[in-house]
């Protein structure tokens, strides 16, 4: 049963790197005449496993995948693209001292924790969960026959020891252009104890955009979910991604319609 085998597979999820230690970036692309610096990590080159009722993709080190040059970009150690076939899902387990950001993109995620709390998080919602000083949570798939897909995204907060809070929220995706769905003071969609903030996107083919990072020493993860977009002159199709930093903007240019996640996060913190 895929609940009996749930458990050791989810204490192999947690987090093994300490969150006290301070992160840096070498000078990567030192050649370029532009100050902006970025790593490229592409769609094929991610770790992966399938469970059978949990086919995953790792964008960082994660569980049984190991990768030295992957462990983290800034305060974002985990961005997973999971899909949980009917009736699948993660048992109890525990976490803390994280921000956690679950996204669905297709079905939705039956959701309990130690806090008391029980929802559906259905496509078109964000949900956040602060772990704080410890809380235990499972996540289901709602559904008994049809898959649900999401991202899953741990960011290390501002602070250790914080008290363990839940939210969720749904949200509107603007037609073309950027929506915001997780910012620090929750204005726009839910809060995270972190200055970060995250978007969903849509651009057209042929359609510019320029997003501006919120001050020195932010940095921008741009993950391609569908089509393809160009940044820097590195051109981005389906589940490819590029971490840039060192830039007061990242400049967008679609080369069709894509849709796309965007990640703002500190590189030291």
């Amino acid at each position: 049963m895929v609940s009996n085998a749930l458990s050791s597979w989810a204490f192999l999820m947690l987090c093994l790197f300490s969150p006290d230690s301070e992160y840096h970036f070498d000078s990567m692309n030192a050649g370029l005449e532009s100050p902006v610096q970025f790593v490229v990590h592409h769609a094929k080159d991610r770790g992966h496993a399938d469970h059978g009722w949990l086919n995953t993709h790792h964008s960082f080190s994660f569980a049984g995948w190991h990768d030295p040059a992957k462990m983290h970009f800034g305060a974002m150690r985990v961005l997973n693209d999971d899909v949980v076939s009917g009736g699948g899902g993660f048992g109890m387990h525990p976490h803390d001292n994280m921000e956690i950001v679950s996204i669905p993109t297709q079905g939705a995620l039956e959701h309990k924790d130690s806090m008391g709390n029980s929802s559906v998080i259905r496509t078109g919602d964000v949900q956040i969960m602060s772990a704080g000083t410890g809380v235990r949570h499972s996540e289901f798939n709602h559904s008994a026959s049809e898959e649900v897909a999401f991202f899953q995204i741990w960011i290390y907060p501002s602070e250790q020891g914080l008290e363990p809070r839940y939210d969720q929220e749904p949200y509107e995706p603007n037609s073309n252009g950027l929506t915001c769905i997780v910012s620090p003071d929750g204005a726009e969609g839910v809060r995270i104890h972190q200055r970060s903030w995250l978007y969903t996107g849509q651009l057209e083919a042929g359609e510019k955009l320029s997003q501006p990072l919120h001050g020195a020493g932010q940095g921008l993860y741009v993950m391609v979910l569908d089509g393809a977009v160009t940044i820097e002159g590195q051109l981005l199709e389906r589940r490819d991604a590029m971490g840039i930093w060192d830039a007061e903007s990242v400049e967008l240019d679609a080369n069709s319609s894509c849709s796309l996640l965007l990640i703002e996060v500190p590189m030291q913190w």
